[in-house]
């Protein structure tokens, strides 16, 4: 058995309440790889193109306050 089924029989033998705070405890970490991925991002300049384009089309009125 691999360590993912192993971990997939683990997860689908909690209880609810234990589930519960499990998917909270998962978001909260998925939430903290996608932020240290997009600061990696950044800082390689591989949003620099999508940034410049944003800029310009505000720039050309093509978009819209919050």
């Amino acid at each position: 058995m691999s360590k993912l089924e192993a971990l997939e029989k683990r997860v689908s033998g909690l209880s609810a309440e234990d589930l519960a705070e499990f998917r909270q405890w998962f978001a909260e970490f998925d939430a903290a790889a996608w932020d240290r991925q997009i600061e990696r991002d950044v800082k390689a300049g591989k949003l620099d193109a999508l940034a410049d384009e944003t800029l310009r089309d505000h720039a050309a009125g093509k978009s819209t306050e919050f």
